[in-house]
């Protein structure tokens, strides 16, 4: 890949998954690998703009805006935003982009939660070839971890990460927090972050529909943390994952992934020293993570093809 990559155009269309209509895009080299690149609250597929130039040059590199976010439909029942409808909602881009061809993900925050739900059902490794997870649990995962670390008398981990999810219970709250998000954080987004997670604020990309992403995103997480942490599944996978870490997040603590060895049958983990939003400040060291990961299952499937 050289230095500096060249604009790539960008073709933008809709797919549909019931009544939803996602906004996608697709960039890159058209007979590439296709990455599918999912992002988390409050963003939109902007999130990647950092990152899709790196990756254009070797893969079809496909992004689009969740249900809620951006241009794609904007639901307004709480329960149209389970895990189970953005899962599917993935698989419908994916059937739309490479239809017959399983597709990479990397995915962040949301994103990744929803990516998890996806990966853990029957069959996705037809769809999902490989999964790269920054800064986003399987909430089924996360359930059964507190309960066991509680069970074992260990408190440490899930009290630091029950401090550091303490926003979550202000989210649950309808309407306490639609004010704040509208009239403050939207307009200062790129300052807040800069705060809360040491990055340079004039990295942030963000949607001139942030202060509608904010609140409609809130259904996120009512529709499923107290469902998934209150009755955890037992929920496996084949599908290869990376865990990307961000080693000083303070939304989801690294700790909180400790088993997950114990759901994922292919495992790997890579470290960045950064905080919650590296696509925004790491975007070299994500891409990197992102395709060292792709070549290193590409080079699996030819030892086994050859031996």
């Amino acid at each position: 890949m050289s230095k500096h990559s060249p604009v790539h155009a960008v073709t933008a269309r809709r797919v549909t998954n019931g009544s939803v209509s996602l906004a996608v895009f697709e960039q890159g080299k058209a007979d590439g690998e296709t990455i599918v690149l999912v992002h988390g609250w409050p963003d939109t597929h902007e999130l990647w703009n950092r990152i899709v130039p790196l990756l254009a040059d070797d893969f079809r590199v496909v992004s689009y805006d969740s249900r809620g976010a951006g241009e794609s439909t904007i639901p307004s029942r709480v329960q149209d935003y389970q895990l189970s409808a953005l899962a599917g909602d993935l698989f419908a881009v994916i059937d739309a982009v490479s239809p017959g061809k399983p597709v990479h993900v990397l995915a962040h925050d949301w994103g990744s939660v929803e990516t998890w739900e996806a990966v853990c059902e029957p069959g996705a490794e037809e769809k999902i070839a490989s999964f790269s997870s920054i800064s986003g649990p399987n909430l089924d995962h996360l359930g059964k971890w507190i309960r066991a670390s509680a069970s074992k008398r260990r408190f440490l981990g899930p009290a630091a990460q029950g401090i550091a999810s303490a926003y979550t219970v202000l989210f649950q709250i309808p309407g306490l927090c639609t004010l704040p998000l509208r009239l403050w954080f939207s307009k200062h987004w790129p300052a807040f972050l800069g705060f809360f997670d040491g990055l340079d604020p004039r990295v942030v990309n963000t949607a001139p529909t942030i202060a509608d992403d904010m609140v409609n995103g809130l259904k996120l997480y009512r529709a499923n943390i107290r469902p998934s942490l209150g009755k955890p599944r037992d929920r496996y996978t084949d599908v290869p994952v990376q865990l990307i870490l961000n080693k000083h997040d303070k939304a989801v603590r690294p700790v909180g992934y400790e088993d997950t060895e114990k759901w994922v049958s292919d495992l790997q983990r890579r470290e960045i020293a950064a905080g919650h939003w590296s696509p925004f400040s790491h975007p070299g060291e994500v891409a990197e993570h992102a395709r060292a990961f792709i070549a290193s299952l590409r080079e699996r499937r030819s030892e086994k093809q050859s031996s």
